[in-house]
């Protein structure tokens, strides 16, 4: 069961608050350009810094997550419990996946790579549904 805090409950500041719920509000992980350009929407004096900062703050405190694949941007995601991505290769859009994997995974991904796991996670690359066409 998940339990979404209410954002005037946590004690941010406006623009905080302001950064926190573009994330919340949006259906997919955006970049820290594209919630600078929402959240200017909701408060036109917003600068790029006080995104990018707010950004590092939010993920810091536990708020939201930070997902970086390879050299393209980061983006940031609400949803804070263990789940997987797919990304296209052509577009670039990002999609989460509720994916159980086996502990037999897990143990060889560990064995394998000689590393003790703290967390794993998967990342399908293809095309995606419209790109496909």
């Amino acid at each position: 069961m998940s339990v979404t805090i209410d954002i005037k409950d946590l004690g941010l500041t406006r623009q905080r608050e302001v950064v926190l719920r573009v994330i919340r509000d949006e259906q997919e992980h955006l970049t820290a350009s594209e919630i600078f350009d929402k959240a200017k929407q909701l408060l036109p004096g917003i600068s790029f810094a006080t995104v990018y900062n707010s950004l590092r703050y939010l993920k810091e405190a536990g708020h939201i997550a930070e997902i970086s694949f390879g050299s393209g941007a980061s983006r940031f995601d609400s949803k804070l419990t263990r789940h997987d991505h797919a990304i296209c290769t052509k577009c670039g859009k990002l999609v989460d996946m509720e994916i159980e994997l086996p502990a037999e995974v897990i143990s060889f991904a560990a064995e394998f790579s000689h590393f003790k796991p703290e967390s794993i996670e998967l990342t399908l690359r293809g095309l995606c549904p419209d790109c496909n066409k």
